[in-house]
């Protein structure tokens, strides 16, 4: 199967209920968006909701790290583009980027690592051969993508001479 690079996820909006006492759009969801475009990058690979239905097992984030770049505001609509940069039999490595869909500029990045889930053992387990298969598609549709240069940052206050 042929897999767009980067997969772009559907047309979101900021909800108003999202802006917190600051006037800003609370950080908490801008990972609901990401979230949302997750899901729809996953079960493009087979991994959606009939997956975990069908097959008792699922996925679970092991890390995520968040960058922000430019505010966004009640009713912005967004887009969300997901790369894959690395996977092994039980892992997938990958960044989200999310645009301002109308002005097209970089909002914020999460760079996330998830791990499948033998449901009914809850243990880490590999993922079945025909997802397998289909994250190393993925992959191989995204491998001349740019790495956004968030990826693989450290947090950390970097201490002055």
């Amino acid at each position: 199967m042929a897999y767009p690079a980067p997969f772009v996820s559907r047309p979101q909006r900021v909800e108003e209920h999202w802006i917190d006492y600051n006037g800003h759009f609370n950080m908490a969801y801008y990972n609901v968006l990401f979230d949302r475009a997750a899901d729809e990058l996953f079960a493009a690979v087979g991994l959606g909701a009939d997956y975990v239905r069908e097959r008792n097992c699922s996925f679970f984030t092991l890390e995520c790290h968040n960058t922000y770049v430019r505010e966004l505001h009640a009713g912005d609509e967004v887009r969300v583009e997901s790369q894959f940069l690395d996977h092994d039999a039980k892992r997938v490595h990958y960044v989200q980027q999310m645009y301002h869909a109308r002005e097209g500029w970089l909002a914020c990045v999460v760079e996330i690592i998830i791990m499948h889930i033998d449901m009914r053992l809850k243990k880490s387990a590999p993922f079945p051969q025909d997802i397998q298969q289909n994250i190393a598609a993925m992959r191989d549709a995204h491998r001349s993508l740019p790495v956004p240069p968030q990826v693989g940052h450290r947090i950390a206050i970097p201490k002055k001479p």
